[in-house]
């Protein structure tokens, strides 16, 4: 019928419609599929021999949900309201049509179906999931500062009611097969060879023409908002939402109000009041910078958009792993994962079976909650060799260095390691803060070593950051590039700095916090508002997370590589008295800004008001706006700095590096956005009030006061170069 569907009747009166998009790998939401799908509906409904109709697909999913196009061109384009509001309606329209047509409709979903995937199929009359547990179902617009704008917000509270919707409508939830069968998503989970046969068949039986909602008497399961169910769930889901979000996130309460005020209304209306809620976050700038950062960019840089141009393909076999703590066990995890074989070194086998361990441990665990198999625990532990010998790894195509974070242990790791791998092996360095043209004085070929930072822990944080040294060549970025994306990991390039630029950016975040308590202000109101302004943690906590004894050393490092050019903070003697007099180290030793008992929760160590006294025990409404914006914009100037100095060259990389990395506040689309949102000038201004009152750490560079003067953002003129290219 076209490029994008295929449409046929059989002899017994059988419509199939199958998204079956030519050139890509996946369906999904755009212009031109769109129109086809409503045509196909349209052609099965006015023809008279038509009984029922499949929709389904010819590829390995069932539909991804909107096109990367149509997102840009609606998250920014002219923020006419109401063109919005006809545009948005579209798709409504066409699923209502089909599902008010007095025919029966069924999904047969062979695959994964998100976001308007998933919409489609709620439309339909009644939905047969093929049995595979890699489906995944779910509507997860919310990760991106949208809501599902055709009909989910109704459709899906009104099929399995309020309580059990609104988890998946405000997380984002994804559902297995199974799963959206014990929610009642799915009708009917089947083997994938008898998928379309059982749709059939439900089709030639007694088949649903008209949805549950538009029969006379249907009620909500579980009850409306008015009920007894509905006064226990709304109240507890809008406080457990804005404590999550702190009230930062417009889709969270779009969504709530979507489900609130539409299931008091008929179902009609609640569409539009769906498509009112929709339409308002596409005009908030939080939604058009979170889908930036957090589905055009990701997807763009996971698709290799920073890999050299004109290096071949290149594929790691073979990876050898120095270092088998925390960061190499992890690195061999996810790299075994990808089927690549690994060499797990280190100093004796002891330390090295350990590391091999961890593998068993997740393997284990995935096992139990029925998400991997014993024969697939065999063949991937079977992929991962513990070793104390350098010679096995001859024949690695990658080594990827983990030991501990000192220059000496580093450069004699290197030294052994080239001894004995293949003059075409690429060398990486898995350290955090040390400079890796530094690191790779050690090396014989500073042209095959580049840095390959994995962040903990390595099996849950998807960004890797691959740090050229200034010897660095081509070929080894594009192996770095190919290996990532094997393991399936977001990259981000960024050039040689102390800190790189994830370590660095990251640093300015918890140092400030500290430089707050210095300030007398209490520790309490620092790591709320740390944690109000959309970052994981507050500064403290987080330093205690990571470990002051180890901010502690990577400060003292940086003293001794400066010397006289460092800048010594009252931060620096606070932790040094931590760490040094006093052996608080933070979490892993049970005592550091927080005291960690063994049966309870954790609570603020008593002795920090002896450390650093309290002078601000009250917060204000102007002292968390402040601290908020410090805190804000202290990492969002060395971001700037970042990009000024060249460390960061892409502003894709910045932001999305930012999010992933550090967990830097994700409604605001990551620093780079949060300056072009507030306005350079603007930023520029507020900085230099801060600089005055707390210091030149928070000077803008010299690139911000140039935009500034010439009314550029950072997005204007990164699409501007590109461009130009």
């Amino acid at each position: 019928m076209s490029n994008n569907i295929n449409y046929a009747v059989d002899a017994d009166g059988i419509a199939t419609i199958t998204w079956d998009m030519a050139g890509r790998s996946m369906n999904v939401l755009n212009e031109g599929s769109i129109r086809d799908f409503a045509e196909a509906t349209e052609k099965a409904i006015a023809d008279e021999k038509v009984k029922g109709v499949i929709i389904t697909s010819a590829k390995d999913a069932f539909l991804a949900g909107a096109d990367l196009d149509m997102l840009v061109k609606t998250a920014f384009g002219p923020k006419d309201a109401k063109a919005l509001t006809d545009n948005s309606g579209t798709l409504q329209k066409i699923f209502r049509r089909y599902e008010t047509s007095g025919k029966p409709f069924v999904a047969a979903i062979n695959g994964t179906a998100l976001g308007g995937g998933l919409e489609i199929t709620l439309a339909c009359h009644y939905r047969i999931a093929a049995d595979n547990s890699r489906t995944k179902l779910g509507l997860p617009e919310v990760k991106v500062g949208l809501l599902p704008g055709a009909g989910g917000t109704q459709r899906l509270p009104r099929l399995i009611g309020a309580a059990n919707a609104l988890p998946l409508l405000l997380q984002g939830k994804e559902l297995d097969p199974q799963g959206a069968l014990g929610q009642g998503v799915v009708n009917e989970v089947v083997p994938a060879a008898d998928l379309l046969a059982r749709a059939k068949a439900y089709l030639l039986d007694k088949p649903r023409s008209v949805q549950p909602w538009d029969e006379k008497n249907f009620k909500i399961p579980g009850g409306g908002v008015y009920t007894p169910s509905g006064m226990q769930t709304f109240p507890g889901a809008i406080a457990m939402s804005h404590r999550e979000s702190q009230g930062n996130y417009p889709a969270i309460k779009a969504i709530l109000s979507c489900v609130y005020e539409g299931l008091q209304v008929p179902f009609d209306a609640g569409l539009r009041i769906e498509t009112r809620y929709f339409v308002s976050l596409l005009i908030d700038p939080t939604s058009g910078n979170m889908i930036r950062t957090l589905f055009i960019s990701m997807q763009e840089l996971n698709k290799g958009v920073r890999r050299p141009a004109g290096q071949p393909a290149t594929d790691v076999k073979k990876l050898g792993i120095l270092g088998a703590g925390m960061m190499g066990a992890g690195i061999a995890y996810v790299s075994a994962s990808a089927g690549i074989e690994c060499v797990l070194l280190d100093q004796t086998i002891e330390a090295a079976e350990k590391g091999k361990a961890y593998s068993t441990g997740l393997l284990d665990k995935a096992i139990s909650r029925g998400k991997s198999t014993e024969d697939k625990k065999a063949k991937l532990l079977g992929l991962i060799k513990p070793t104390t010998d350098h010679a096995d790894l001859a024949g690695c195509d990658l080594v990827i260095e983990a030991v501990f974070e000192n220059r000496e242990v580093k450069a004699e790791a290197t030294k052994k390691s080239e001894a004995v791998i293949p003059a075409t092996s690429i060398y990486a360095s898995n350290t955090s803060t040390l400079p890796i043209s530094g690191l790779a004085e050690a090396s014989v070929r500073p042209e095959s070593f580049i840095g390959i930072h994995f962040f903990s822990p390595v099996d849950k944080m998807m960004l890797v950051e691959i740090i050229m040294g200034k010897k660095t060549d081509q070929r080894a970025l594009a192996v770095a590039m190919d290996y990532v994306k094997k393991i399936k990991k977001t990259p981000i390039v960024v050039n040689d700095s102390r800190g790189f630029y994830t370590s660095r950016c990251f640093g300015t975040y918890v140092s400030e916090g500290i430089e707050m308590l210095a300030e007398g202000i209490a520790p309490a109101i620092i790591d709320n508002i740390g944690r109000a302004t959309g970052m994981p943690r507050g500064p403290l906590e987080m330093n205690d997370d990571v470990a002051l004894d180890l901010g502690h050393k990577v400060r003292t490092q940086t003293r001794k590589d400066l010397g006289d050019a460092y800048e010594a903070t009252p931060a620096d003697a606070l932790v040094a008295t931590l760490v040094e007099k006093l052996g608080r180290y933070g979490r892993k030793n049970g005592k550091g800004f927080y005291e960690y008992p063994a049966d309870g929760k954790k609570y603020l160590w008593e002795g920090l008001a002896d450390l650093a006294p309290v002078k601000i025990a009250e917060s204000s409404t102007d002292l968390i706006k402040e601290i908020r914006t410090r805190l804000l914009f202290r990492q969002a100037v060395e971001a700037a700095r970042c990009y000024a100095e060249g460390v960061v060259t892409d502003v894709r990389d910045a932001d999305v590096g930012s999010i992933l990395a550090w967990g830097f506040a994700p409604w605001t689309g990551g620093p780079l956005s949060l300056i072009d949102r507030v306005g350079v000038a603007a930023f520029v201004a507020q900085c230099d009030v801060f600089a005055q009152k707390y210091g030149k750490r928070y000077s803008p560079p010299q690139l911000l006061r140039d935009m500034a003067a010439k009314g550029e953002t950072f997005y204007q003129t990164a699409k501007l170069a590109a461009a130009a290219e």
